[in-house]
């Protein structure tokens, strides 16, 4: 009984530790390309280099400086990195731009169209209630191009809450989870109010990719790992919530290329 009785006891601690050791995988750590937007308009090429020696996969391209996508292609093909999503202005997906924007993700080799904002006169409860419309339209479109659903990026204005309607929560509920998915964006979700682990278990699998945003002790922004968001804590809810690519991301970048450092090395390190 005594031997049983230890066994028994030292299952549940080994099964903890192993659930302690989940890691993000290698080629799902990218850099949303906005972080490094002063260092792309003086060298395109050398900054993905650069990314690419860090140790980076993926990028999610926002800002083209004056490069095609199959400019932007050649050069990610060049230092094999993978582009796995594009910011794409709202008017744009909902006017006549929509098919070229399509074409342009083939060109990239990337997955996901993505809304970084919505105008600020739809934020309304009726205003989402037309963007989900138009996101299920364009998100229709999109798969039928062959390409994954269209991805909106959210901010902190995102989630208020007007005539008692949270606007974020409108998207979530009014959108088919077959052709809208989400790119959270964790500072601005915190900073909002709003809970990612719990997003993750109330709408499973419709956050494929996130943005990896910390926050400094006064509420700005912080390097990766260096700030007060517990990134564990979220992301052992990452995997019931779909996500696929952490991409990191700070706003205003002291340096970018030490923030890219020192952000893929924590998350690289990171056991949750």
């Amino acid at each position: 009984m005594g031997l049983a009785a230890a066994v028994g006891g030292a299952l549940p601690a080994r099964a903890a530790e192993r659930a302690h050791k989940r890691c993000i995988p290698r080629g799902g750590i990218g850099m949303h390309l906005y972080t490094m937007r002063d260092a792309l308009a003086r060298d395109f090429a050398g900054t993905l280099e650069q990314l690419a020696d860090i140790g980076y996969a993926t990028v999610g391209v926002s800002g083209r400086h004056g490069y095609d996508a199959a400019g932007i292609r050649r050069m990610l093909d060049a230092v094999g990195l993978r582009a796995v999503l594009e910011h794409v202005a709202y008017p744009t997906l909902t006017g006549t731009g929509l098919p070229q924007a399509l074409d342009d993700l083939h060109t990239l080799g990337a997955k996901w169209p993505v809304v970084p904002s919505l105008p600020g006169a739809l934020h309304t409860p009726d205003g989402f209630r037309e963007a989900a419309r138009q996101f299920n339209r364009i998100g229709r479109a999109s798969r039928e191009a062959g390409l994954g659903p269209v991805l909106f990026h959210n901010h902190g204005t995102d989630h208020v809450v007007v005539d008692g309607t949270n606007l974020y929560d409108v998207l979530l509920t009014e959108t088919d989870p077959e052709l809208v998915g989400f790119e959270l964006d964790v500072y601005w979700a915190v900073k909002g109010g709003a809970d990612p682990a719990t997003y993750f278990r109330r709408h499973a699998h419709r956050f494929p990719a996130l943005h990896v945003k910390d926050m400094a002790a006064d509420g700005g922004f912080a390097d990766v790992g260096s700030g007060t968001l517990d990134f564990a804590a979220m992301f052992a809810h990452a995997r019931v919530g779909g996500v696929r690519q952490w991409l990191v991301e700070h706003d205003s970048p002291a340096d970018p290329f030490a923030t890219a450092r020192n952000s893929y090395g924590y998350l690289a390190a990171l056991r949750y």
